[in-house]
């Protein structure tokens, strides 16, 4: 194996002050270099710093490596100052894609974003929300009463998706998870597993008496009336993990946790 793949390291932290100070240490051990210049980036912290550096360098090729200061850490490896440069050699490499999130308001505007886990959408009022779900152009379902509803990509299967109860996605597997936020009616309907290349598109019904607001991770817009969601196969996210530790195995490990 060559050992040079990766010379130039960026390191990446959030507010975490333990991390910040890791960084001092790791810059003085491996040296500290400017986005632009590295070959890799390290970031610090928990999952919520992974996403943010995967927004900020998505139109970059550079892979990210992660090293958990946080509390879950799923897209994160076990921190450790030594043997860094060994540990970012022998990493194994998944590639994620994002989603396409297309927002029309109630006010006629379009607007765009990008998701890594999820694209979800949320009542913005007391009411429940009412929300008709096409797929690939076909209505499948004519009309959802719930809290919301979210499509979520296999990286983020893992996150807000199963805590809605939505299903593991191994990262392999070309699918996305199509699932119901608190659903009331229909009672028993409990999500859909789509293909990855399916385009959905949810409309909001009685718009004006219940309102909808849509997030793509942390990029939230309001007084939705309709959207499109899809994957978008031409961003491609690398993401460095320990051996053993990528997320195909994560996600296996994951399915038979009970803690």
């Amino acid at each position: 194996m060559n050992k040079s793949r990766f010379q130039n390291i960026a390191f990446v932290t959030g507010d975490n002050s333990t991390a910040q100070q890791a960084v001092a240490k790791l810059t003085s051990l491996y040296q500290n270099h400017a986005i632009d210049e590295a070959d890799v980036i390290v970031a610090l912290g928990g999952d919520g710093v992974m996403l943010q550096t995967l927004h900020e360098n998505i139109n970059r090729p550079v892979p990210i490596y992660g090293m958990n200061f946080g509390s879950v850490g799923f897209l994160m490896n076990e921190f450790r100052e030594e043997g860094l440069l060994e540990r970012l050699n022998a990493a194994q490499e998944n590639i994620i894609h994002p989603l396409n999130l297309t927002a029309h308001t109630t006010k006629g505007e379009t607007k765009e974003a990008l998701a890594i886990n999820e694209v979800s959408l949320f009542r913005r009022s007391h009411q429940a929300a009412k929300l008709k779900i096409s797929v690939d152009g076909r209505e499948r379902l004519d009309e959802l009463i719930c809290d919301g509803l979210m499509v979520a990509t296999p990286a983020g299967s893992t996150a807000y998706n199963l805590s809605a109860h939505g299903p593991i996605i191994p990262v392999g597997a070309q699918l996305l998870a199509l699932t119901p936020i608190s659903p009331f009616r229909p009672r028993r309907w409990r999500g859909a597993l789509l293909s990855n290349k399916a385009i959905v598109e949810v409309c909001v019904n009685e718009f004006e008496k219940r309102p909808v607001n849509a997030v793509a991770d942390h990029t939230e817009f309001t007084d939705i009336l309709r959207v499109e969601i899809s994957e978008n196969p031409e961003i491609k996210l690398r993401l460095l993990f320990d051996e053993g530790r990528a997320l195909d195995e994560r996600t296996i490990t994951e399915q038979f946790s009970y803690s």
